[in-house]
């Protein structure tokens, strides 16, 4: 995948913004589970009273809570909070919330900071559990057990009844005070974990309560509150996800059109010698199979792949934040579960590579069936080739089955893993709030939490599912994009001299095939000129289209040199080069469309009258404009011209050539297909029409050659013999039994 990072860091900009947007996204489902803590801990176990700090309590709590401070920090207390005076417009809101303060003196709470509200807690906390102690003494003795001690119990217990604690703990002399405070602070200090907190917001719930708070509505609001929070925060996920994923569809799609777009622009560009690097099929599969594995795999990461690692570590922060002795249980179970996927992993990865081959495999079977198909019925090959097909089929049907069991395997296994975890979490977790270090709310949240990066790391799995597949893709798609052209334009490339005439000589040229022992064409030396018509002849495999497909700089040459007016090919760009050229290829080849389309191939503004006349000289007007031909040149011609005969669809193809009126007409075997009264009536109209163009006609009717200014015979590549057909039927052994082989001695004397 790293091969293809030019086509896909364009987008950057796009991956910021839903790296941003998963950021906020994480940051939204990770705050619910906090929520739901605090809805168990603060909404449900603690009234809705979020601090063990009272932001009102009465003036007899005050000098109460004075009994078990020092002087300093009580005076640190005192300092923090202020008289309500009952003419003040304080006062009247405050009786609103709490009704019982019109009865009696009240103090409220100054405005303080964070910092010092935790300073507050550090010199209340525990006064205020012990003043909830004595005032529970009747009620609960065994609470003023676990503030005081069992001495203390035991003390006050024999005390009489109806006396007041706080006035007898008042006459205690300041030492019995001390001792008495001591043993108190020691005995909390053995409280564990949140006890200690717990107990003294318990006691800021006593007083709210004797003040006449309603604390189920306090409850109520508070839970509300936090819930509509919860709601706000969902919102905020769902469209977070939304974005993304529009995102994430835009920037997948946007990747594969650039890659499909390279691709097809690379393979226009490829010259014979790299499409034997890769077969048709091939190539299809890798413009759209492995693009669109590339393009899901992109989705997938911005969709997936950048959400798992952000809410992975937000999610262990958070957990490590609600305890510090579980964290383990995660680390486990990540573990367990990376051993899983790197396992499926090693058993899939050696299938994927083949798994495209064999795509590209039956992608081949059914392109060759199809362009077959009356080959394989003429000769009764279907069940051959069915078994063919299904072989092809079984092969990348088991090796799918196999990858596919393997990485499925994965889900179960995980969620095996989660339930696991799970279970842990529980046995664990309890165990924790039974000793007070853990409160409950915590536990839920941590349970969340712990599925949150489960689900993260299952999220990672999946995506590294699709990895290996699209990376297999992703490199044959680079090998097709890295093949360096064997044919390419000259840095500062030369100029035609105007008018161009359309000169054509040949250098001592030679060429040989990419990997071929033998040259197919050597030591070729002519010229043709504008206004003649050179043919060149010979038997099958002699060199005669490989000779012309030089000349558009198809291939290139591998010895000397060919001269268009005078100047080397390889000095011409290729689109000034070719634009000079009009080429009937051996093989007809249409585009699906209209005639009109298929003539507009050679030249684009082309008028009616052009067509017209071009249809004409090519011997197409009676199956273009007869009587039962309808449509003219807006007729539709199928993929391949497969609604057109043979010889319609080459005369087509001459047509094409023609419309472009360049000064050099090549015709490869273009007249195979035709009768003789047409192939005659054609070179009548080109003789006729064209003769100021630079005609070479390969050939290999004795027929079409015979007329020409000058022949070139071709034997196994080398050139036997050149000059018109009387001298040769002279001089040339090879044309001669060609001729012969043809006409008879009184046509070839005619």
């Amino acid at each position: 995948m790293l091969r293809l990072m030019p086509y896909i860091k364009k987008y950057w900009y796009l991956f910021i913004l839903a790296i941003l947007l998963l950021f906020a996204m994480a940051n939204a489902d990770l705050a619910l589970p906090d929520q739901l803590s605090k809805i168990v801990n603060i909404g449900i176990q603690q009234n809705g009273i979020e601090q063990p700090t009272p932001t009102v309590l009465r003036q007899k709590t005050m000098d109460d809570l004075s009994l078990f401070m020092s002087e300093s920090d009580f005076q640190k207390v005192l300092a923090t909070y202020h008289l309500v005076e009952s003419n003040s417009a304080e006062y009247s809101e405050l009786v609103k919330q709490f009704p019982n303060a019109a009865s009696e003196a009240v103090y409220a709470r100054n405005v303080i900071t964070p910092e010092e509200e935790k300073a507050l807690e550090a010199y209340m906390a525990k006064p205020l559990v012990m003043t909830m102690g004595l005032q529970m003494f009747q009620s609960n003795p065994e609470m003023l057990a676990n503030i005081f001690g069992e001495e203390t119990q035991t003390l006050l217990g024999s005390l009489p009844q109806g006396i007041d604690l706080f006035d007898a703990f008042r006459t205690l002399s300041s030492e019995q005070r001390t001792v008495f405070l001591q043993r108190a602070n020691a005995q909390l200090d053995k409280l564990e974990g949140t006890m200690q907190r717990s107990l003294a917001v318990r006691a800021v719930s006593s007083e709210y309560t004797a003040l006449g708070l309603d604390m189920l509505k306090s409850q109520s609001s508070y839970i509300w509150g936090i819930g509509k929070g919860m709601i706000l925060l969902a919102l905020a996920s769902v469209l977070c996800s939304i974005a993304v994923g529009f995102i994430a569809s835009r920037t997948s799609a946007s990747i594969a059109r650039d890659l499909r777009h390279a691709i097809f622009s690379k393979v226009q560009g490829f010259s014979s010698a790299e499409y034997n690097n890769f077969s048709t099929a091939s190539l299809i599969t890798r413009s759209t199979n492995d693009v669109t594995q590339v393009q899901g795999l992109m989705f997938m990461i911005v969709r997936m792949g950048l959400m798992a690692p952000i809410t992975a570590t937000l999610g262990v922060l958070r957990v490590l934040g609600k305890s510090h002795n579980m964290w383990w249980l995660i680390a486990l179970a990540v573990l367990v579960l990376i051993i899983v996927i790197i396992t499926a992993f090693a058993l899939a990865m050696p299938k994927f590579n083949l798994m495209q081959k064999l795509v590209d495999r039956i992608n081949l079977v059914i392109r060759e069936n199809l362009s077959g198909m009356m080959v394989v019925r003429a000769f009764n090959k279907q069940s051959t080739e069915e078994k063919r097909f299904d072989a092809a089929n079984k092969d990348l049907t088991q090796t799918n089955q196999f990858v596919g069991h393997t990485l499925v395997s994965i889900f179960p296994l995980a969620n095996l893993i989660m339930t696991g975890l799970n279970v842990l979490i529980i046995w664990v977790g309890a165990r924790e709030v039974a000793n007070s270090t853990m409160m409950v709310g915590d536990l839920m949240a941590f349970q969340q939490y712990s599925m949150q990066i489960m689900f993260a790391f299952l999220n990672l799995s999946f995506l590294s599912i699709m990895i290996p597949r699209a990376a297999v893709s992703g490199n044959r798609i680079a090998d097709v994009l890295e093949t360096k052209a064997l044919i390419t334009d000259p840095a500062e490339p030369k100029q035609l001299p105007q008018p161009v005439k359309g000169v054509i000589e040949f250098r001592n040229v030679s060429f040989a095939y990419e990997g071929a022992d033998e040259s197919a064409i050597c030591s070729i030396n002519f010229t043709a000129q504008p206004g003649q018509v050179t043919s060149i002849i010979g038997s099958t495999g002699s060199g005669k289209s490989t000779l012309v497909n030089l000349i558009p700089r198809l291939f290139d040459v591998t010895e000397g040199s060919i001269l268009f007016d005078g100047i080397d090919i390889r000095e011409l760009s290729q689109h000034d080069l070719r634009q000079q050229i009009g080429l009937v290829p051996q093989k007809a080849v249409l585009f699906s469309g209209t005639i009109r389309s298929n003539l507009e191939v050679g030249k684009q503004d082309a008028s009616e009258e052009e067509m017209i006349d071009a249809i004409v000289d090519s011997q197409a007007n009676e199956f273009v404009f007869g009587e039962e031909a309808d449509q003219g040149l807006d007729r539709e011609i199928a993929q391949a011209g497969a609604n057109v005969s043979g010889g319609q669809k080459q005369r087509l193809s001459i047509a094409r050539a023609l419309i472009k009126d360049a000064p050099v007409l090549i015709f490869d075997d273009s007249f195979s297909s035709l009768d003789y009264k047409t192939d005659a009536s054609l070179r009548q109209a080109l003789h006729s029409d064209y003769a100021h163009a630079n005609m070479i006609v390969v050939t290999q009717r004795v027929a079409t050659a015979r007329d020409s200014d000058q022949i070139l015979v071709l034997d196994n590549g080398d050139l036997v013999g050149i000059g018109k057909h009387k001298d040769l039927m002279e001089t040339c052994q090879t044309y001669r039994e060609i001729a012969l082989s043809q006409l008879s001695p009184e046509e070839l004397a005619a």
